[in-house]
Order: structure tokens, then sequence, then C-alpha cells
């Protein structure tokens, strides 16, 4: 399996699942409690942005504009 491939397999079954997730349960929160602070507001706005990057890549593996370089550059930046 490519860096391409693999990529796109840890951010459509990991990262984009966990993060729905939690942008879910933040909404769910404010909801319940009827309000959300300056700080919550903040992760949430945080989690949604890493949200659209994540989509943006897969946006860019699946037209073809990412090379395997770049792959390999997430992936390293993504492991810390």
């Amino acid at each position: 399996m490519n860096n391409i491939e693999k990529l796109k397999q840890f951010l459509t079954t990991v990262v984009v699942p966990d993060l729905e997730k939690e942008i879910d349960q933040r909404f769910r929160e404010a909801r319940h409690e009827g309000m959300m602070s300056i700080g919550d507001r903040e992760e949430l706005e945080e989690f949604q942005a890493m949200h659209d990057e994540c989509l943006e890549m897969l946006i860019d593996i699946e037209s073809g504009d990412m090379d395997e370089a770049e792959a390999e550059e997430i992936i390293a930046s993504l492991r810390g």
C-alpha cells in the first residue's frame, strides 16, 4: 500500500469519523446546556477546521492532486 492509500484509509476510517463524533458531541452538549462557553466554541471551531482540512485532503487524493511525497509528509506529521 502506498502512502496516498495509507493516508486515505487513515483519514476515512479514523480521523474524519473521530472528528465528526467530537463535533456532534459538542453540539449535543450545547443543546443540553442551552449555551456554549467561549472556550468550547473555540474548540468546536478548531475541530471543524481540522475536519474541513481532512476533507480537502481527501478531495486532493481523489482528484490526483496529491503526490506520494506530500502524503508521506502528512503521515509523518500525524504521527508526531
